[in-house]
């Protein structure tokens, strides 16, 4: 999903000569501006995409090697999720790039030669729509099962160890990745449709122009399931992270157990990272998107068009970086950097503490120093 890492949206072309004419002349130049874009290097968006699939391969072997190493049934459920999650963002990072940077080649960088029409879409342009919205729900979905699963084996264990088993985690993968199939499907199915998106180097939902009642539907599934996912993914891990501290404040763990908390604490707080990064980089994309297609089938976007077709490159440009930063959550959260980072932290704690010691010992052997001498005067 690089379509607009390397777009430059402030596009201006030189003025026209009839600005000293009427408005509609003016109005008309305003929409030249708009429409023709500067030419572009896609020089940027090649190199964004090597970055992500350079990320997302050393957080494949990274879970590989834990998946090895540990064998415990929660830790490796987790693994599973987690690997089947970078592995969509790996594909989901290739496939739309790969298409975006053909786009270019075929338009020697030039952005002006895509605008296709925005009413008879062709096939590449569905194509790339519903891998838009497939890769973009499936990351969201798999944070939302991986916290509702952390959820389970951390408040009850017994009844996870009972229920979760790898073969209902291969089946609960195959049916999300299905369900997100079913709803990138659903334009051809004619609820809803596909279209260039300005600056028409990609394609997306139906947002802007021309909404009908299907459009609209189309917009409010796919931002509701987007957001509910987020929103059930931050429930299910604060009650994970509540339940954590709670147990680490009674301290009445034997040692075994304090090494299972400790796998605990590592998978929430990934999960947390992961569900950090997913709201900041995809809530953009789906509020725009879900205004944007509001206002329009109300009637009422009128001269804010310009401004939501700006939002809207905003917002994919945000959802772009969602499968370049996801890697990092698993590459510098992992427990052996936790730990030195906890060190490193309790090392400075203890060192500003010895200071502040040493210097309240000084301060008050000199005071005992002062009051021995005044006694012997």
């Amino acid at each position: 999903m690089l379509a607009m890492q390397h777009y430059n949206s402030s596009g201006i072309v030189a003025s026209s000569p009839l600005s000293n004419q009427t408005t509609m002349g003016q109005e008309l130049e305003g929409v030249a501006r708009t429409d023709t874009p500067m030419q572009n290097n896609p020089t940027a968006a090649g190199l964004t995409m090597t970055l992500g699939i350079l990320f997302n391969v050393v957080a494949l072997i990274i879970l590989a090697k834990a998946y090895n190493r540990f064998r415990r049934r929660s830790k490796a459920t987790f693994l599973l999720f987690a690997s089947s999650l970078v592995a969509t963002d790996l594909v989901g990072h290739v496939i739309p790039g790969a298409l975006v940077l053909r786009r270019y080649s075929a338009g020697n960088g030039s952005t002006s030669s895509f605008k296709g029409d925005p009413a008879d879409p062709d096939a590449p342009c569905l194509f790339l729509g519903g891998c838009m919205v497939f890769f973009g729900l499936c990351p969201l979905f798999l944070g939302c099962a991986m916290a509702a699963e952390r959820c389970l084996g951390v408040t009850r264990p017994l009844l996870h160890a009972r229920l979760v088993t790898t073969a209902r985690t291969k089946m609960a993968l195959t049916l999300i990745w299905l369900l997100a199939l079913c709803v990138a499907l659903l334009p051809f199915f004619s609820l809803g449709a596909y279209t260039y998106q300005y600056p028409w180097t990609w394609c997306f939902i139906r947002v802007m122009e021309d909404i009908k009642g299907t459009d609209l539907a189309f917009v409010m599934l796919f931002s509701g399931l987007a957001l509910s996912s987020l929103a059930s993914a931050f429930v299910c891990n604060t009650i994970s992270g509540i339940t954590l501290v709670r147990a680490r404040l009674k301290k009445r763990s034997c040692s075994q157990r304090r090494s299972a908390r400790s796998h605990d604490t590592e998978m929430v707080v990934q999960l947390v990272g992961i569900m950090v990064t997913s709201c900041i980089c995809w809530s953009p994309l789906l509020v725009f998107g879900l205004m944007s297609a509001t206002r329009s089938y109300s009637g009422s976007l009128g001269d804010d068009l310009n401004t939501y077709r700006g939002l809207m490159v905003t917002g994919v440009r945000m959802a772009t970086c969602n499968q370049i930063l996801d890697p990092w959550v698993y590459i510098l959260l992992r427990r052996a950097i936790l730990r030195k980072i906890y060190r490193i932290t309790k090392k400075q704690a203890s060192f500003k503490g010895s200071t502040f010691r040493s210097v309240r010992w000084d301060v008050s052997s000199f005071q005992n120093s002062e009051k021995n001498s005044v006694n012997k005067i």
